[in-house]
């Protein structure tokens, strides 16, 4: 589904793929910390080549709510449990300074930015202890908090921590800001290149796409889950679906950027489009391929909205994949087995717009020889507490059960030759295969049901209608096309 972003965003020119080019750097991924990264690096006199799968911002950065806030909700609180105190210091300064850059870099665009107050609050008086803790985190993590009562929402609240002089973002506008800025310091931006894999060794870096290959000094994997098994990142990250609305609203609509900590989680801002304003409303978050019909929560969001907005007429419905850490805190740095050669970028647990930039100017400063700010290196040397390990081990252990339950739900259910009714996709039994069957548009397809990754059993996706990956976050089209990674090749036609 088109994000009110992308639906609204001015064109974006880009260049053509040039085989066995050589760059002093190669970036993967055409969102906010490719792009953002890459122009750091052109104006530090670097030849640059942003490589995208598919369009620039056709992923995270083009399905965001667009919230720039160093108030996250929890956040703060969970670092503080997971990774200690100073931790949790360092991110609020790692988050301060991505504000402050791309805050100075979109006030110029028109349309680009306003300035809002970000309010984290209770939706329950079982949040109200979140509410305070979130506060005190807050606070002793230098930040001029405080506790309010809201009065703008037409639904009781039970408390909340203000943080005022946040913003909110057409993230679309600043991306083609930053491409056409790269590009007229020499850079290009390349679509329909999906980055397959790289040899490290020797130097110079050969990038294997689906155009060919380039060559490359340094590369930076800036992919949302990154598309190279080293490090084994896919065994680290959460991958999460949660949903955006746009609603028309009678009346006006809050004017702060809204947060609940407690469940079911909501999200509400709002945004100009052409001469009118819209309500964003967000949530219902869950696993990537672990709720039976996605389409649901789009509808719970859709009956919620039109309850305390009686009247509200929608104009888009989307969502976006984020990545969540076992410490809470982005993965960025060098990558392993990269000879010192690859880095990364990941992790940002749906708050990409501050952390995009903030791991963009610490891969900067790493690549033009830079001193690094001490946030970055107390960040970059943080330790894995055993609460963090904890979390690891959970979220994989909840790995090793989708496995299980999708091949048993696939094999225990034998595919018909007739594809299923219109909109609807099954998986199941073909023979001695698993394949995955729907009909989408009159058209039926019929491919393997099994993730190109690391061979989980696909489950079907009511609101995308795209096959999604229980165990690490992989998506595809009904036609089998690589959507989102860490997988790169698409399913077999069957």
């Amino acid at each position: 589904m088109t994000s009110l972003w992308q639906e609204t965003a001015p064109g974006i020119p880009t260049d053509e793929f040039e085989p066995r080019a050589h760059y002093d750097v190669v970036i993967a991924g055409a969102g906010l910390t490719g792009l953002t990264t890459a122009v750091l690096l052109a104006r530090a006199g670097k030849r640059v080549a942003v490589l995208e799968a598919r369009g620039v911002g056709a992923v995270a950065t083009g399905r965001t709510t667009g919230k720039l806030s160093v108030l996250q909700g929890q956040q703060l609180q969970r670092i503080r449990s997971t990774s200690g105190r100073r931790v949790m210091k360092a991110y609020v300064e790692a988050n301060r300074a991505g504000f402050d850059w791309l805050l100075d870099y979109a006030s110029p665009l028109e349309g680009a930015v306003e300035r809002r107050d970000a309010y984290s609050y209770a939706g329950t008086a079982d949040g109200i202890p979140t509410v305070r803790a979130e506060h005190e985190a807050a606070i002793e993590a230098g930040l001029d908090a405080r506790l309010v009562s809201p009065e703008e929402l037409p639904y009781p609240s039970y408390g909340a921590v203000m943080l005022t002089d946040q913003a909110q973002l057409d993230p679309l506008v600043v991306l083609a800001a930053l491409a056409a800025e790269l590009r007229s310091l020499g850079g290009v931006v390349v679509e329909g290149s999906r980055v397959l894999g790289l040899a490290a060794r020797p130097a110079p870096v050969r990038v294997a796409t689906t155009r060919g290959e380039v060559l490359a000094d340094r590369v930076v994997i800036a992919t949302g889950s990154p598309v190279l098994d080293r490090g084994l990142y896919w065994a680290k990250l959460k991958p999460q679906r949660s949903y955006v609305l746009s609603f028309r609203v009678p009346g006006a609509a809050p004017k702060g950027m809204y947060l609940s900590v407690d469940a079911p989680t909501r999200s509400l801002r709002t945004a100009g489009s052409g001469e009118e304003e819209l309500l964003l409303v967000g949530g219902n978050g869950h696993g990537v391929g672990r709720h039976d019909s996605p389409a649901s929560c789009v509808d719970d969001l859709t009956a919620w909205t039109l309850q305390h907005w009686p009247g509200a007429e929608r104009t888009h419905a989307w969502s976006a994949q984020d990545y969540e850490t076992p410490h809470r805190v982005p993965f960025s740095g060098w990558m392993p087995r990269g000879a010192g050669r690859v880095y990364l970028a990941t992790g940002y647990d749906k708050w990409g717009m501050t952390n995009a930039v903030q791991c963009a100017l610490t891969i900067a400063a790493t690549l033009t020889g830079d001193e690094q700010p001490a946030w970055a290196r107390t960040l970059g040397r943080r330790i894995t507490t055993p609460q963090a390990l904890a979390a690891g081990l959970g979220a994989n252990a909840a790995v090793g059960w989708w496995y299980a339950k999708g091949y048993a739900r696939a094999l225990a259910h034998r595919l018909d030759d007739d594809a299923p009714t219109a909109g609807e996709g099954e998986i199941g039994r073909d023979g001695w295969r698993v394949s995955a069957a729907s009909r989408i548009d009159g058209t039926e397809c019929r491919v393997s049901g099994i993730c190109t990754h690391l061979g989980a059993a696909l489950t079907w996706n009511d609101h995308e209608r795209s096959w999604d990956c229980p165990a690490h976050g992989s998506r595809f089209s009904a036609e089998g096309e690589v959507l989102e990674g860490p997988a790169t090749r698409p399913l077999a036609r069957r």
